[in-house]
């Protein structure tokens, strides 16, 4: 991490994700003195860049996806082209410290580019508090305040929480199911969309029973019907069970598992499964970044830009 030596820059970007960090390094090299905020730190209280994509989203799901299609092909599939593999053993240890190196990589590489393109960076939560400064507080608690000429909002998203279906130890988001310590027996998923289907199809693999509980009539709706058809069945012949036109109205936390109570077509059903991971898509990470004095509209998170990406206050982006 590169020290921060001034606290006025031409640029602020407020994220360091696949939109922050780029722009914060298109910036310097256009010249501009640029400061990246970066709000997530690791155990030891070195700041995580790359935000969820890289940390927590698309490069440890893919890595895991990658390992277990490996685990599914030679348990399942390999003895039909004449390969006999005996005494096939999973050490899902081994597997989370593949996906966290990868992780920890290509983190370590937005680091350097940082420094090659000086892009100073910054550790805690950036909050605009007025047009032209950044409040951030750091993780012990002790604010600063950066004066910036122009301010990039890249701050992400995060789950969806439902009212049913509350964060606990049995009931996890995306995040959660990404750090499993072993492989649960039976495993249940609330939403059939990308990140469900992805993090069940990983745990299905290597040996859970899986059911996807979906509120939508149909599978993938949003997709060409052809590859909606094509992707539901290979995801039934790979075990998974999908409930459709479903609804999880309740959950109950158990010692070692949760219950579930699901509508389908006016009836009520229950079932019980070690994991419950909630997939119901993300909502904007905008809470508590923009002081109300701005008066940026900001509707169901969401804040109002206009096609160039600038809010209501003219350098604030």
């Amino acid at each position: 991490m590169t020290s921060v030596k001034s606290e006025a820059f031409d640029v602020v970007v407020i994220g360091s994700g696949p939109a922050g960090y780029v722009a914060a390094i298109r910036a310097s090299q256009l010249g501009l003195k640029t400061l990246c905020v970066e709000e997530s730190i690791d155990n030891t209280g070195k700041e995580k860049l790359g935000g969820t994509c890289l940390n927590v989203g698309c490069i440890p799901s893919k890595t895991l996806l990658d390992s277990s299609h490996r685990y599914y092909e030679t348990t399942k599939n390999l003895e039909k082209h004449g390969i006999g593999v005996e005494n096939v053993t999973l050490d899902l240890s081994s597997m989370m410290k593949r996906k966290d190196d990868i992780v920890s990589k290509l983190t370590g590489g937005i680091s350097s580019l940082f420094l090659a393109n000086k892009v100073q960076s910054l550790s805690g939560k950036g909050k605009i508090i007025s047009k032209n400064i950044i409040q951030v507080t750091q993780a012990s608690g002790k604010t600063k305040d950066i004066q910036a000429k122009n301010i990039i909002i890249a701050t992400g998203s995060n789950p969806i929480e439902i009212p049913s279906a509350n964060f606990s130890k049995n009931i996890v988001d995306s995040t959660g199911a990404l750090s499993f310590k072993s492989v649960p027996k039976t495993l249940g998923v609330v939403g059939a969309g990308i990140i469900g289907l992805e993090l069940g199809s990983v745990w299905s693999r290597l040996g859970s029973k899986v059911t996807v509980i979906e509120a939508l009539d149909e599978f993938l709706p949003m997709t060409d019907p052809d590859i909606s058809r094509e992707t539901f069945k290979e995801f039934k012949n790979q075990g998974l069970d999908f409930q459709l036109g479903s609804k999880v109205t309740k959950t109950k936390e158990l010692k070692n598992s949760v219950r579930i109570t699901y509508e389908n077509l006016g009836k009520e059903f229950e079932m019980e499964f070690d994991k419950l991971i909630v997939a119901v898509g993300r909502m904007p990470n905008s809470s508590g970044i923009i002081s109300d004095d701005l008066n940026i509209p900001i509707n169901n998170g969401f804040i109002e830009v206009n096609d160039f990406c600038q809010t209501s206050v003219e350098n604030i982006w």
